[in-house]
């Protein structure tokens, strides 16, 4: 029943251009079992942006990645990427994937060149013979991400951040426009995560359009131009600003996140600043956000805005810090 679902309490608010970009009007994909996983789900993203789709488990980000790649159909509404329907886009090799860690076999007897030049695949003849167009493809994307000299590894020999960085170079060699990324940073140390965050900034500068599923809430404000927000449908989006606010958080959420108030008065050596500190987790790396300054120490406004500081405490100088 679609009735069991929450009502949209915010669609855009966003005024850039989507044109050429990602967008969804009214999509929903029900499964075969009857189970409706997403419902009316509308958004714009346009490009030359990294948007975060953020979420608890089962709010339908995996779906819509589904419905996104051809995987799943939808049983109405309609998406567009880059101006195309999902099948022109697909078949001209423009949506790139970076999946789950639990999602690839890393038995499976793989060297790291053979799945950078999977994103090749789509642009060779019917027997798949690498060109030379397609081996320097490889060897600039390997470059690209700090992976050329794991070329002849197997896939499964390498760290969490380096199949990461892997297959972050498949959808380079790919030259896809649309790259989608399911929990990138996942198993992944701070300074991979940075250099990940650093190269999604290179490809943004490009013109590419990024969705970045993430629970890691913190991260959010630091390199996400946008942010939709999911929770059987798309409850918000646009501008990371104006979308990743608090009052939306708990909406998405529904409780599961975990508050820390801090004073004012602990916090600043200025006797006339006494803003709170707010931190939000899901037990990943924490949202902060900072109330306005006042001469009193108020409640924090519900409707407070992200500053984009990610305030994780770090252990052993490459873990990500937890509020527990």
């Amino acid at each position: 029943m679609l009735d069991s679902y929450p009502a949209p309490v915010l669609h855009d608010t966003d005024n850039g251009d989507p044109a050429g970009g990602i967008m969804a009007r009214d999509v929903t994909v029900t499964y075969r079992n009857g189970h409706t996983a997403l419902h009316d789900a509308s958004f714009e993203i346009p490009r030359g942006t990294i948007t975060a789709l953020v979420g608890v488990n089962g709010a339908g980000k995996s779906t819509l990645f589904k419905a996104i790649m051809g995987f799943v159909p939808t049983a109405r509404g309609e998406i567009k990427l880059l101006g195309k329907s999902i099948k022109e886009a697909l078949a001209s090799n423009l949506v790139a994937y970076v999946p789950q860690a639990e999602e690839v076999d890393w038995a499976f007897p793989v060297l790291v060149e053979d799945v950078v030049m999977m994103g090749r695949y789509g642009h060779m003849g019917f027997l798949r013979r690498a060109a030379r167009a397609d081996h320097d493809a490889v060897e600039a994307a390997l470059g690209r991400v700090g992976m050329s000299e794991f070329r002849k590894r197997q896939i499964g020999e390498l760290s969490g951040g380096q199949r990461k960085r892997v297959f972050l170079a498949r959808s380079i060699a790919q030259d896809g426009q649309v790259i989608l990324l399911d929990e990138p940073f996942t198993g992944v140390d701070v300074k991979t995560e940075e250099k990940i965050i650093a190269l999604l900034r290179e490809l943004k500068d490009e013109g590419r359009v990024m969705l970045v599923s993430t629970h890691n809430l913190g991260s959010v404000p630091e390199f996400c131009d946008r942010t939709v927000l999911v929770k059987g449908t798309v409850l918000a989006y646009g501008p990371t600003e104006t979308t990743f606010t608090h009052e939306n958080l708990e909406t998405a959420f529904g409780g599961v996140l975990r508050h820390f108030t801090l004073g004012g008065d602990d916090l600043h050596h200025d006797e006339g600043d006494t803003r709170e500190l707010r931190i939000i987790t899901d037990d990943e790396r924490p949202f902060v956000q900072y109330g306005e300054k006042r001469s009193a120490s108020p409640a924090v406004d519900a409707t407070l805005r992200g500053t984009g500081h990610s305030g994780a405490p770090e252990e052993d100088g490459d873990k990500k810090g937890d509020f527990s």
